[in-house]
């Protein structure tokens, strides 16, 4: 008999709602908000403000998209954690609500492990599921994790960053530039136009398989600030170039390490996921390793790499599987828990 989960993700600044029959989703929705743009980031108390304002018509939406009833669902899944507090509660107390209203199980969901679970949702375009064990390199705008996935529902964490995540710095570095928020995306766009040898910057020194960007984002706001007061239009007359050489940077930060955990590890499988597995650069490093025969890589579908409730819903499945259950007493939690 088929399992029937609702999935609900609410840990930033995205509202979104997801029904998967067993593994395949049956609707995927998400309500951005915008508001945050004027700030330069995100802003807490207005994301959990929107939240409030989306999540009825969200999940009232996917539940129209799917053609399910809400008495057909088995069990609602929801992101407990990591993220920000005030969005963290809207998701869970509606979760909560939902379920005792019901009478159905309530499943919480850790949200970096969704992301790598997002690799398992049955898809007409992903059908390829990475063996275990494997590698995935995690990166968002709040974590950077290399990960030994032993199963569904064991994961080590190998590698992580000690400050900045490279989600953040791509972030950071772009309004250093004086891009819009968020400026990630925008820098994947210039770089593709330029030359990512025109500039160099330097590479972190971190032993292990730990990360750190820090460092790397003081060095390019130093590196700005001298070219700026020799030419005041010199991020703007070199904007693509610029964009090329820290994306460039910032791939290799994170390859030289994933390409270090596959030769201890042993491990040629290895994956990608979290919003910054949407970078083009990234995407193509990892292909390079596949093209040159030392990795086989997995990359979920772009509408699963940023945040979305489909990758909650698949964990929320597997949990289901082992009657993984939590109580209503449950609490989120807003730094990553093992």
């Amino acid at each position: 008999m088929s399992i029937y989960i609702l999935g609900i993700e609410s840990s930033c600044d995205d509202t979104s709602a997801a029904l998967i029959k067993d593994r395949k989703i049956l609707a995927n929705l998400i309500a951005n908000q915008h508001v945050h743009r004027d700030f330069g980031g995100v802003v807490p108390e207005l994301a959990s403000r929107a939240h409030q304002q989306n999540i009825i018509p969200v999940i009232d939406n996917a539940l129209s998209k799917a053609k399910i009833h809400k008495k057909r669902i088995d069990a609602v899944a929801f992101t407990n954690g990591p993220g920000l507090l005030g969005s963290l509660l809207v998701g869970s107390s509606f979760a909560k609500s939902f379920a005792l209203a019901l009478g159905i199980p309530l499943i919480t969901v850790n949200h970096m492990h969704a992301h790598i679970l997002a690799h398992f949702i049955e898809d007409e375009f992903q059908k390829k599921v990475p063996p275990f064990p494997f590698l995935c390199l995690t990166v968002s705008g709040g974590h950077t994790q290399i990960v030994l996935v032993k199963s569904h529902y064991e994961m080590e964490v190998i590698g992580q960053t000690i400050d900045d995540a490279a989600g953040e710095a791509f972030d950071k570095t772009a309004k250093i530039m004086g891009l819009p928020y968020p400026g990630g995306p925008l820098i994947d766009q210039y770089a593709q136009q330029g030359n990512p040898q025109a500039f160099r910057f330097p590479h972190p020194q971190v032993s292990g398989l730990d990360y750190s960007f820090s460092g790397l984002k003081t060095s390019i706001l130093y590196f700005l600030r001298d070219k700026l007061k020799e030419d005041k239009d010199f991020i703007k007359n070199h904007l693509n170039d610029l964009s090329a050489s820290i994306q460039y940077t910032i791939v290799e930060i994170l390859m030289n390490k994933v390409r270090a955990a596959s030769r201890q590890t042993g491990i040629r499988h290895i994956a990608i996921a979290g919003g910054v597995s949407a970078n083009s650069g990234l995407r193509k490093a990892f292909y390079d390793e596949k093209d040159a025969g030392n990795w086989n890589v997995y990359i979920p579908r772009f509408e699963y790499c940023t945040d979305n409730a489909a990758m909650i819903a698949i964990a929320g499945y597997y949990k289901y599987l082992k009657s993984d259950f939590a109580p209503l007493n449950t609490t989120p939690f807003t730094r990553y828990r093992a």
